[in-house]
């Protein structure tokens, strides 16, 4: 009995080694970006998320006047 325990903790050692050395394997495929691909990229997502803030704001406001409007009427 306590031999199905032992059989079953190597097994579990040997798929997390296993797993580990995948992860390591994957790891090392990944291209990480330079200096100036990061601060390009950064600055896209800034401007975007301030043009679709500005959007959504434009939106809200006209929609806020637009139910003012009906309900004044």
């Amino acid at each position: 009995m306590g031999d199905t325990n032992t059989n079953a903790v190597e097994n579990a050692a040997k798929k997390s080694g296993s797993w580990f050395k995948g992860l390591k394997a994957e790891y090392k495929k990944i291209i990480w970006p330079n200096r100036d691909e990061v601060t390009k990229q950064t600055i896209a997502v800034v401007l975007v998320s301030f043009v679709v803030g500005v959007i959504i704001a434009l939106l809200d406001m006209g929609l806020q006047y637009g139910i003012d409007f009906i309900i004044n009427l």
